[in-house]
């Protein structure tokens, strides 16, 4: 079981709070907990599934907004 804290900046566009939700979106059907907060978003499950889900979030706001920076912090401690 391992954690990730996640923050999505997209760059250059007027839509970043749509690229933001569209890449939290992605994880309505994944296997990982994940709780969202003003300044992140908080994953929680196997290493596979955290590491699957971040891919596929990184994926979904690079097709919808183009530029972004995406700032993740991984810990394999119980939290």
């Amino acid at each position: 079981m391992i954690t990730a804290e996640v923050a999505i900046y997209p760059l250059k566009t007027d839509n970043a709070t749509g690229v933001i939700n569209s890449s939290i979106n992605t994880l309505h059907n994944t296997k990982v907990d994940y709780s969202v907060n003003s300044m992140n978003t908080l994953l929680k499950g196997s290493k596979e599934e955290v590491f699957k889900s971040l891919q596929t979030m990184f994926t979904e706001a690079e097709n919808s907004g183009g530029e972004i920076n995406m700032v993740v912090t991984v810990s394999n401690t119980a939290s």
